[in-house]
């Protein structure tokens, strides 16, 4: 076997590029098909018409809202073209809290995804890091009837005007929002009064 000089194996450096290349395409193949499309969106929302009294009929589990067995949300548009947020919460033992905020458009003309900022002491001192996700996924023609989620589907609240709907239209949200992904069997509903 003739040696015209050169080694038959790599050198170090060689190997090492060879591997991390290797690993590189690995790892993309292994999430390729594994990772999640954002839930869609409503699409452009008349927040004029979207202002007012919503009352939440189910929601997936919220640190937050551990202690809520009822909550409703007021939105009133500002003529900045953000919005004035006022969550109420009502405790089991029957007492209100309250969290006010404001939310604006993740992107301007966007009107289905929105950044929440509530007043508290944290929001004060970390801005940057207390913005929630607010993205509108579903909402009737009527404006009667919302689903808003987070792209991440850890969080999803199922609201009406009215406290009460028919058990055909919570149906209806709740396979609206299995459609997009969330996992509806941690809903936890509204009690009764």
């Amino acid at each position: 076997m003739a040696n015209n000089g050169k080694s038959r194996f790599w050198s170090p450096g060689k190997v090492l590029l060879a591997l991390a290349v290797c690993a590189g395409v690995l790892a993309a193949c292994s999430t390729s098909g594994t990772r999640e499309v954002a839930p869609k969106t409503a699409g452009k929302v008349d927040l004029k018409r979207y202002q007012g009294t919503w009352y939440e009929l189910a929601r997936l589990p919220m640190f937050f809202q551990r202690n809520c067995v009822q909550s409703e949300a007021h939105y009133g548009v500002k003529p900045d073209g953000t919005v004035d947020v006022l969550n109420r919460c009502k405790t089991a033992d029957g007492t209100w809290e309250e969290a006010h905020g404001t939310a604006t458009q993740q992107v301007a003309g966007e009107t289905d995804k929105l950044w929440v900022v509530f007043d508290n002491w944290f929001s004060k001192i970390a801005p940057g890091l207390t913005k929630g996700d607010y993205w509108i996924i579903d909402l009737d023609s009527g404006y009667n009837q919302v689903i808003v989620g987070t792209p991440d589907r850890k969080f999803l609240w199922l609201m009406s005007r009215t406290p009460d709907v028919s058990e055909s239209v919570k149906e209806q949200m709740v396979s609206r929002a299995q459609q997009q992904g969330f996992d509806t069997s941690r809903l936890i509903w509204r009690s009764a009064d």
